[in-house]
């Protein structure tokens, strides 16, 4: 695999991760979970077991992992590390647009900045 495979599987897998957080996000927001929430945690664990959502995320974590290892192997960990950062950005960047959570001049401030760190530390010297 050359280096620019692994960099290419690298964001796939900041990809999944986000993909990951947003469908367990998803799967917790349910309606039946919620209400299990305020009833104890033995029907919480239950019905998040039972969620395809969850499933679904945890699967796409467990893929991420998965091919993490192929990209560490490849990669130094100096190199592959600052770009999980992105993950942040694409997990708020999908909070906003597919959960329709709230934009604020702060989020977007922190949202820069994580950009400008991974371009940052991806600068050779």
């Amino acid at each position: 695999m050359s280096q620019m495979a692994a960099l290419g599987l690298a964001l796939f897998c900041v990809c999944l991760t986000a993909a990951a957080q947003v469908l367990l996000k998803m799967g917790m927001s349910a309606p039946a979970l919620q209400q299990a929430m305020s009833n104890g945690m033995r029907s919480v664990y239950w019905l998040a077991l039972t969620s395809p959502l969850i499933w679904g995320g945890m699967i796409c974590f467990g893929a991420s992992a998965g091919l993490w290892l192929l990209v560490l192997g490849k990669l130094e960990v100096s190199m592959a590390y600052p770009l999980i950062s992105l993950g942040v950005v694409l997990t708020t960047l999908a909070g906003i647009f597919i959960l329709g959570e709230s934009v604020s001049i702060y989020k977007v401030l922190g949202v820069s900045l994580v950009i400008a760190g991974v371009l940052v530390l991806s600068v050779k010297s």
